[in-house]
């Protein structure tokens, strides 16, 4: 079967201790239970492999997927590069409590100790409640010895740095930073394929499922963290009507926002990669090959790096786009 239209997948669901119902009420992901966290629109991750929701490819995963098609589906720079895994890992958020403390471990780590990808992430915040905010990073440069000080008083959140967040603002969270994301706040999460989190603070939860607060990674993160204090921790965008505008571009992903109102072509031919779509604000209609597919708010869908142009079309919608 030739690739010559998008495809789209399963949402994988994943109760969290924090979740909301945002992704089930406002997105219209299925479930029955009431505090979905995450909905992982593209996975690789061992054990979670998105599977194929419809058309011909319907019940095929990903795995079997880039095993068949190879290049022509992420693209031969892309497959002589990762072979059969997927690089990339796509979710949606909500928290309706705040997440743990965390960071990630640098790609070096990671092969180290648990044979994975680091996981370099960024989140485009889709909706704040009023006051609500994120951690990214530290506000003053400290060393590992205040650091751990501060984690043992439990006064760690003295020396992090809060932002206060709204609608459309952006950050890189690459390995070694400190983050968190906080109570109020649906985002979409685009990051390296692993899923490998050190946990450094949880607010003294007890998890309800097992009557205990959640496994701390203190040893594990102390040499992951990156103590540096920066100027600036959220990412700076301009905005161009129906064009695609820089959100971030690092060695592990590149991600545009394209503020569509009308028509518009994209043409891919020069591009020797796969292109994810996710919607983030209203409806895009996607013309491909004379076939036309509904994009709607919380979706997220596949393009094969073997087609080389489609149309988008919405009165009023912000897509985010997403390729090696």
């Amino acid at each position: 079967m030739k690739l010559d239209h998008p495809i789209t997948f399963h949402p994988i669901l994943k109760e969290r201790i924090w979740g909301g119902d945002k992704l089930t009420t406002i997105f219209k992901k299925e479930s029955d239970k009431s505090n979905i966290g995450e909905s992982w629109e593209l996975s690789d991750v061992e054990g979670d492999v998105s599977v194929v929701a419809s058309g011909e490819l319907k019940g095929k995963n990903l795995k079997e997927l880039i095993t068949e098609y190879k290049g022509a589906l992420v693209g031969e720079k892309v497959y002589n590069m990762f072979g059969n895994d997927f690089p990339i890992l796509i979710k949606y958020i909500d928290a309706k409590t705040p997440l743990s403390i965390q960071v990630h471990p640098s790609n070096e780590l990671a092969k180290e100790r648990h044979n994975s990808f680091g996981k370099n992430e960024m989140w485009y915040i889709m909706q704040a409640d009023h006051d609500a905010e994120l951690i990214v990073g530290f506000n003053q440069d400290i060393d590992k010895e205040t650091y751990l000080h501060k984690l043992e008083e439990g006064n760690v959140l003295d020396i992090l740095n809060a932002e206060k967040i709204s609608k459309g603002d952006t950050f890189y969270i690459p390995t070694g930073r400190v983050h968190a994301i906080g109570a109020g706040v649906m985002l979409a999460e685009i990051q390296q394929t692993s899923d490998i989190t050190y946990r450094i603070y949880d607010y003294n939860r007890v998890d309800a499922k097992t009557g205990k607060e959640r496994e701390l990674h203190t040893d594990l993160a102390v040499d992951a963290i990156d103590y540096k204090q920066y100027d600036s921790y959220k990412t700076a965008y301009e905005l161009k009507k129906n064009e695609s505008s820089e959100l971030v571009h690092s060695p592990y992903f590149k991600t545009n926002i394209i503020q569509l109102e009308g028509i518009i072509q994209k043409d891919y031919s020069n591009l020797d990669s796969f292109v994810i779509y996710m919607c983030v604000e209203g409806t895009v209609v996607l013309n491909c090959n004379n076939q036309a597919f509904s994009l709607q708010v919380g979706q997220t869908m596949l393009l094969p790096a073997a087609i080389d142009t489609v149309e988008l079309n919405s009165e009023s919608a912000k897509i985010l786009e997403v390729f090696l």
